[in-house]
């Protein structure tokens, strides 16, 4: 329960982290032909995904349990009319099927949930951001909801913000330096350091593209990182509206897993090894993170939380006397912190297998926008840093 009130129940670390959300658009563009299957004769798709559930504890029972108070699950899908017609006949059995209840204002219950399911011709949010709808297409909107629960017009307007913003353009990588271990690192000290999800796969939290799993956002069959996974784009393919409906309380453990995991993570020896690091004034700054476990504030750092939806771009404390930034586990430069790093002259070091354990394999996972220049050093965090603390004479 103290953990609870310390880092997840009020508004500190950046936002309330008893707030758990995420979104996907997948639209089909020439730019993304290999995964959205888009071609001159196949082309208009479009799918959203949408979750945004609110957690805390109950108080009934003699020890307080966590539980997912509030919920809300938004999917659009766009594709031919005659595939959304098929589409509209199979969510009226399994509606039946899964014995919702037929209410007078028009949506359905089922116990403590809600669902709506509306069909357009023109989306509404086509139309509020001036974007045509493709000739002969259709859209239906699946929204579950918790009952009662109100979700303002912000939140059902952000997946709509998002995709208008575009689509995101992989980096180029360049040709870093491959070592060992962080020695040359000793040579731009103080240093700053963001954080990804590598020191969440080592306390035990699923990485994630279990969440691509879970909201089956792409097609996973051959179990590989190295290979691209096709975007799930079309109606008879998508099967997380199937599940909600036939069985959600199913469902919801699949759901609430990485919450869940979260919550009940401790923090590594890599995070102490963090906490050694800025007491001794080598590392400076808070720890900015694109996790959502609080992990290094459990372990006595402060945060800054970058992974948002409603700020693109958000402000980073990038600090004058920093002379590096360390980036651990992080694929994707998609907060721009490297970019606004090596404006400021900093130098970039990268910890990262460049990989993981899968069933007994590694798969191949490189970093996408490394540089001439930077220093890639191909461990785990946790041997990394306290080789780290080693080469500094600290006691983790």
């Amino acid at each position: 329960m103290t953990i609870w009130e310390q880092h997840f129940a009020g508004n500190g670390h950046g936002r309330r982290r008893s707030i758990e959300e995420g979104i996907w658009r997948r639209t089909q563009d020439p730019a993304n032909a290999e995964l959205s299957g888009w071609d001159e004769d196949n082309q208009g798709r479009r799918r959203v995904v949408h979750y945004r559930y609110n957690y805390d504890l109950d108080y009934i029972f003699p020890v307080p349990r966590l539980v997912l108070s509030e919920l809300y699950l938004f999917h659009c899908i766009t594709a031919p009319a005659g595939e959304i017609n098929v589409y509209l006949k199979t969510l009226d059995s399994w509606l039946s099927d899964g014995r919702w209840r037929r209410k007078q204002d028009g949506c359905w219950l089922n116990g403590d949930l809600r669902v709506t399911i509306t069909e357009y011709d023109d989306h509404p949010q086509d139309e509020r951001a001036g974007r045509e709808t493709p000739e002969g297409f259709r859209s239906v909107d699946v929204c579950f909801t918790s009952d009662g629960y109100e979700v303002s017009r912000a939140v059902r307007n952000l997946p709509w913000d998002v995709l208008a913003g575009g689509m995101r353009i992989k980096e180029r990588r360049g040709n870093p330096t491959i070592t060992t271990d962080l020695t040359e690192l000793l040579d731009f000290l103080p240093f700053q350091v963001e954080v990804g999800c590598g020191t969440s796969i080592e306390a035990g939290i699923p990485p994630l593209h279990f969440l691509h799993e879970v909201y089956r956002v792409t097609a996973r069959n051959d179990n590989t990182l190295t290979q691209s996974h096709a975007f799930t784009m079309s109606p008879d393919a998508d099967t997380l509206v199937q599940e909600m409906l036939l069985d959600a309380p199913h469902k919801a453990v699949d759901l609430v897993r990485m919450f869940r995991k979260c919550f009940l993570a401790e923090p590594t020896p890599a995070h102490h090894a963090l906490k050694a690091l800025h007491d001794a004034g080598h590392l400076v700054g808070p720890v900015i993170t694109h996790n959502f476990d609080v992990l290094a504030a459990r372990a006595g750092l402060e945060e800054v939380f970058v992974r948002r939806y409603d700020q693109k771009i958000p402000p980073v404390p990038l600090l004058p006397e920093a002379k590096a930034l360390l980036v651990i586990g992080l694929h994707a430069d998609r907060r721009a912190v490297q970019a606004r790093a090596r404006e400021r002259g900093m130098r970039i070091f990268f910890v990262d297998p460049e990989g993981l354990e899968e069933n007994g394999t590694f798969k191949e996972y490189p970093i996408e926008g490394a540089r001439e220049g930077d220093v890639v050093v191909r461990q785990a965090a946790v041997p990394a840093l306290k080789r780290l603390c080693e080469l500094l004479g600290i006691s983790p």
